[in-house]
């Protein structure tokens, strides 16, 4: 990775567990590899049960004397770090490219992303009130006051390996607790990246433990983090499957859990809405990161009179995309992570195609050849193709026909996710009561780019439990005290 001008500083290929760059016990290893082109970036230690154990007991360790720290000494080594984050963003989006494939300027923007967080929990650190409670008793006094819950076990998925580390640590760290995460086999380098820049910023040995494992190893290490005493909460970011998971193996301590799950978005676009916007909000939206995001929209519903030439412009607008490896200036669309997904986005496109759907663009994988797939774009998308009710998780536009609200909402709440929704209305009044109507955690109305540290990112029914960013996200990682004084 050294031709690409990445500093050795910055490549530390190993684990962290106690405020040490460790290898594995066993002395295992595994592969990280570019997904734009095969190559191999590097190996890196692959831990399994045992050092997670390990890095458990640090981290709880640490707690004892990081819960102990003040908001404003806390606060001064997020901001730090946030600060060293940008100081270093063109090394850490390259980074981003090599081991996830998307395009080096949607890297840089995951990498000032990810300092957006650790610059707010420098302040919300700072906010964590308790309350005054009126008594009803003269003699009493009522108060409620907020602690770190303890360690946290983070699981953080390989789409948005930096912004994903930041949201979830910045806020476990802000809060007091200190945290043992597991980053996803694909991608671990970013996270051991950032992690150095964490030591650089101040970080006490054991107050943030990284423990990589490949896709064998990962079963057990999460079963360990979920099952452990010693582990007070987990933060996962994935599937809702391995969410379903971990959430049963939490039980058995039960823990405090949040988890940000699957998605199955929709984008309402309705005859009032501007039409440049709209198309362009879509397109934009549906393809970033290859399409390979929790909230990129999955069924787009088109009212009748505006559907026909909506299909038109996305279209041509799709067929303008630079497909090609990340780390080229113009390519606009990476690859997939892995074959897994080819897959799956390939067996999306022929469902669609034999209930009916009309093929407008690519539907197939791409002649560069890999994981890379051709941007597509399919019109007359029937409900019963199974894009309406799994997550594609990949460059697949399915555009359908509605005519009334009632009936775009009764299409968009069809699911039994409910991440994130999206609509276009030039009318005020409809767009209070569409908001209000979707069944999700999250709504963007004219509005695609809804993900930023100030907000409540998370959903509901499968798509997960809790919140994250915000001065909600705090509270994930805290108890609520209630303190009783008599006698006054």
């Amino acid at each position: 990775m050294e031709k690409f001008g990445i500093p050795s500083s910055l490549l530390p290929g190993k684990a962290y567990i106690n405020g040490a760059w460790v290898d594995g016990k066993a002395g295992q290893t595994f592969e990280v590899r570019n997904p734009a082109s095969g190559e191999l970036l590097t190996t890196i230690p692959c831990l399994g049960a045992v050092e997670t154990e390990e890095a458990i007991g640090a981290a709880y360790q640490a707690f004892q004397t990081w819960k102990e720290t003040t908001a404003k000494e806390r606060s001064a080594i997020l901001l730090k770090w946030s600060q060293l984050l940008m100081a270093n963003q063109e090394n850490l989006a390259k980074i981003v490219t090599l081991e996830n494939g998307k395009p080096l300027a949607e890297s840089r923007g995951e990498v000032a992303f990810s300092a957006s967080f650790f610059e707010w929990y420098s302040e919300e650190a700072k906010r964590t009130y308790g309350d005054v409670i009126p008594t009803p008793v003269k003699s009493k006094r009522l108060v409620l006051i907020k602690q770190p819950i303890g360690v946290a076990g983070l699981i953080t998925p390989w789409n948005f390996p930096a912004g994903m580390l930041a949201r979830k640590v910045s806020a476990a760290l802000a809060a007091g607790c200190t945290a043992v995460m597991k980053p996803a086999e694909d991608t671990p380098l970013t996270a051991l990246a950032m992690t150095k820049l964490g030591e650089e910023a101040g970080l006490p040995a054991g107050v943030l433990n990284i423990i990589p494992c490949s896709r064998q190893n990962a079963a057990s290490v999460g079963k360990v983090l979920c099952e452990s005493q010693l582990v007070a909460a987990i933060s996962f970011t994935g599937s809702s499957v391995v969410g379903k998971t971990l959430l049963a193996q939490s039980a058995s301590t039960v823990k405090k859990v949040s988890m940000e799950l699957g998605g199955n978005a929709p984008f309402i676009v309705f005859n009032s809405a501007n039409l440049d916007q709209a198309v362009k909000a879509t397109v934009g939206a549906k393809y970033r990161a290859c399409g390979q995001t929790c909230v990129s929209p999955n069924r787009i519903l088109v009212q009748d009179k505006i559907y026909d030439e909506f299909c038109s412009r996305f279209a041509e607008e799709v067929k303008k995309f630079v497909v090609g490896d990340g780390m080229k200036e113009g390519t606009t669309q990476g690859p997939l992570i892995n074959e897994r997904g080819l897959q799956k986005v390939q067996r999306h496109v022929d469902d669609a195609l034999q209930h009916g759907g009309k093929l407008l663009v690519g539907g197939k994988p791409h002649s560069l050849g890999g994981t890379y797939f051709e941007p597509t774009v399919i019109s007359e998308v029937s409900n019963k193709a199974i894009v309406f009710t799994e997550e594609t998780f990949g460059p697949l536009a399915a555009l359908v026909k509605f005519k009334t609200e009632d009936e775009a909402v009764a299409i968009a709440n069809n699911s039994r996710h409910g991440l994130a929704g999206y609509f276009y209305s030039q009318d005020v009044s409809q767009a209070w009561r569409v908001a209000e109507r979707l069944e999700v955690g999250m709504v963007g109305i004219n509005e695609v780019a809804i993900s930023m540290a100030p907000m409540a990112f998370g959903g509901v029914k499968e798509s997960g439990l809790g919140r994250e960013g915000s001065k909600y996200g705090l509270d994930e990682y805290m108890e609520l005290k209630f303190l009783c004084f008599g006698g006054i």
